[in-house]
């Protein structure tokens, strides 16, 4: 049970190994189902999700409480690197859609997001502006 962002969230797992005789889908060691409930504190209004999963992981190498730790990781990348991606860089109106370059695109904003969390910025944005306004500390990032 985890309370943030005015919600309190209930996780339960559930997993089996069993699956892997049943499927035909390379690798899969285990398959899961996880519900997630939230209730909004301020409203009391609940709502329930239910997700699958297969994963390569057995059960000696992710048990039930990692593959819930890993799930709940994988919204880490996501809010810290592809929103940053979204909003600062505007990605997804992005005109570049053919050949190799927009995997380059990607890897220079990659690149630029991880330059400035390395230097110490938790607001990408605010760092955004910052180098376009004083380019030289925007070089100067490159030499770290």
């Amino acid at each position: 049970m985890e309370k943030h962002h005015g919600r309190l969230e209930v996780r339960r797992i559930w997993t089996s190994e069993a699956v892997k005789d049943y499927v035909r889908f390379p690798y899969v060691a285990q398959a899961v189902m996880i519900e997630r409930e939230r209730t909004l504190l301020k409203t009391g209004q609940t709502s329930r999700e239910v997700v699958y999963l297969v994963t390569s992981l057995s059960r000696e190498r992710a048990d039930a409480a990692r593959l819930l730790e890993l799930n709940r990781g994988h919204w880490s990348i996501e809010n810290r690197l592809h929103y940053v991606r979204d909003w600062s860089f505007d990605e997804d109106r992005c005109a570049i859609r053919s050949g190799s370059l927009p995997w380059v695109m990607a890897t220079l904003r990659n690149l630029a997001v991880g330059l400035l969390r390395c230097s110490g910025y938790s607001n990408i944005a605010a760092a955004l502006r910052e180098c376009a306004a004083l380019p030289h500390r925007a070089v100067a990032l490159l030499g770290r």
